[in-house]
């Protein structure tokens, strides 16, 4: 009888010998198992290219690309999603099959195979797969459920904004010293929302692979420029210096990248570095790398620093600092993956009470 569970599961079975794969076959489809086959690792591959399965038994020696090359190409390359499982099928005197198993094959089962074990093992495996199916559903639905409500607060919150700057402008009549004050801090705490509001939609935007960069020669020099210039007012809140040092060898830098996105990185940069800076400077600098034809760029504070525990985690998503100061754990997120889609990468280096200093490197346009 078959299994209502098994009724659509679809199964590959990638072995060089017809009478393994005739068995095997046999013996599955008997259980209502939907069979495909291939006899060698590439056609494996262009079959799971074609029509992807729910569960890959997977011969270990085979001539050509072996067992080992398949399970490291089904795991390293992002168009075999959702998650495969994999079942390795390997001859008792064959070598050990824990290097399969260190390249991300779930099990194994040694020939001669027997009905039971295979059923068994076959099985787990599916269950497995659903498990991560529904985990990965889950996932999807809070994801979408998050986008669409910070995309939904924005529309409140620009309004609000739109509000409390008419009654700061006096358009809705004299106001009191009182309350000035309060639509004042209002206002304030409108932006902050807004602000973090932005970017968690700007975060799982990234994540759903539904952000689309618009890539164009970008002068460094000019968009540092104009984010210090943006910046300036609130670090002589703090009586802070910015220093912008443009070399003469970088002042012309050009790289490709979405100007919107390199904008949103190093404001959330050097604001941080602002945000988190009491006393002293922020300084910018530049260091071309000419061997590997990269730029870095270099954000470095005289605040508190960062405690060595938490370096580690700092660019991990709703990480929070342990800093009075520190916000919801997002924007450094997002700075990495900004710097990522533009093939960059982003560094810090800090030391308690002597600042801390963020790399970002990024390759100059040919």
């Amino acid at each position: 009888m078959n299994s209502p569970s098994s009724r659509f599961d679809k199964i590959l079975v990638v072995d060089d010998s017809p009478d393994n794969v005739f068995l095997i076959k046999t013996i599955l489809e008997g259980e209502g198992y939907i069979i495909s086959t291939a006899e060698n690792g590439a056609d494996a591959l262009l079959e799971l290219e074609k029509s992807p399965c729910d569960l890959v038994l997977l011969d270990l020696m085979m001539p050509g690309m072996d067992g080992y090359e398949v399970t490291r190409h089904i795991r390293g390359d992002t168009k075999f999603q959702p998650y495969i499982p994999i079942l390795l099928i390997t001859a008792h005197d064959a070598p050990n099959v824990a290097k399969g198993l260190d390249l991300g094959a779930d099990d194994f089962i040694r020939k001669p195979v027997t009905v039971d074990e295979l059923l068994a093992r076959v099985r787990s495996l599916l269950r497995l797969k659903r498990s991560m199916d529904e985990r990965d559903e889950i996932d999807r639905q809070r994801q979408d459920f998050v986008s669409r409500l910070t995309h939904d607060l924005r529309t409140p919150l620009v309004a609000a904004d739109r509000m409390l700057m008419l009654f700061q402008q006096g358009a809705l009549g004299t106001l009191s010293p009182q309350m000035k004050e309060v639509i004042t801090i209002m206002a304030r705490s409108n932006v902050n929302l807004l602000s973090m509001v932005n970017t968690l939609l700007e975060v799982y935007r990234f994540e759903a692979g539904r952000k689309t960069l618009m890539f164009q020669a970008v002068d460094l020099s000019q968009l540092l420029e104009e984010v210090v210039s943006e910046l300036t007012p609130l670090a002589q809140d703090k009586t802070l210096l910015i220093n912008l040092d443009l070399s003469e060898d970088s002042s012309t830098v050009i790289v490709m990248g979405d100007r919107l996105e390199l904008h949103r990185l190093f404001t959330n940069l050097i604001g941080n570095a602002i945000k988190f800076t009491e006393f002293g400077s922020i300084n910018i600098r530049f260091n071309t790398q000419t061997q590997s034809n990269r730029i870095n760029i270099e954000i470095a504070d005289t605040g508190m620093g960062i405690p060595l525990e938490e370096l580690a985690t700092l660019f991990e998503r709703f990480r929070q600092g342990s800093h009075k100061s520190s916000g919801s754990g997002l924007g450094l997120y997002l700075s990495r993956r900004i710097v990522e889609a533009h093939q960059g990468n982003i560094i810090v280096n800090s030391k308690l009470g002597k600042g801390s200093v963020f790399i970002v490197s990024l390759p100059i346009k040919q």
